[in-house]
């Protein structure tokens, strides 16, 4: 089970998931520490492992910056879902082994704090606070493959 934390607005940038001052570290736990600090300087305090990030169109544009996906997956969140992503955040996240959910009902179905039950392969979330379903794309079997092989590099390790 997954608590939602949404934030309802678009355009979620990189320097405000892990703020430029932090990126003398690819440390994730450490990383975790300043996750969204200049958004919600609260994240990080409430944030449990499991727990999904919820939000509007263009999430992680911006500077492209691996270390936002790091800082996201450090805090011990395993999804963002939000109506669409940066497409070169979209890729860092896969090539780090990061599963992103694009949805144009999230935030329409999703409340900060609501319980979720998230099925990736079916692509469906289940809103277990409010009864409601969201139905999203499942990611193709190439970028699940790269996800549970832990990253691309890790996935051409595999490979080769």
């Amino acid at each position: 089970m997954a608590r939602a934390h949404v934030y309802k607005r678009d355009h979620i940038n990189t320097d405000e998931i892990i703020p430029a001052r932090y990126l003398n570290t690819d440390d994730q736990a450490e990383l975790a520490k300043h996750c969204l600090e200049d958004l919600d300087s609260e994240f990080v305090n409430k944030v449990q492992v499991g727990d999904v990030i919820v939000a509007g169109e263009d999430f992680g544009c911006g500077s492209s910056r691996e270390h936002a996906v790091w800082a996201i997956r450090g805090a011990g969140v395993p999804s963002v879902i939000a109506k669409s992503f940066a497409r070169i955040f979209y890729r860092n996240a896969i090539n780090n082994g990061f599963y992103l959910i694009e949805s144009d009902q999230a935030l329409e179905k999703i409340s900060d704090g609501d319980e979720l039950e998230i099925d990736y392969k079916t692509g469906l979330i289940k809103n277990k606070t409010t009864g409601a379903d969201v139905k999203f794309a499942p990611l193709p079997d190439f970028a699940l493959e790269i996800i549970n092989d832990g990253g691309l590099l890790e996935h051409i390790k595999k490979k080769t």
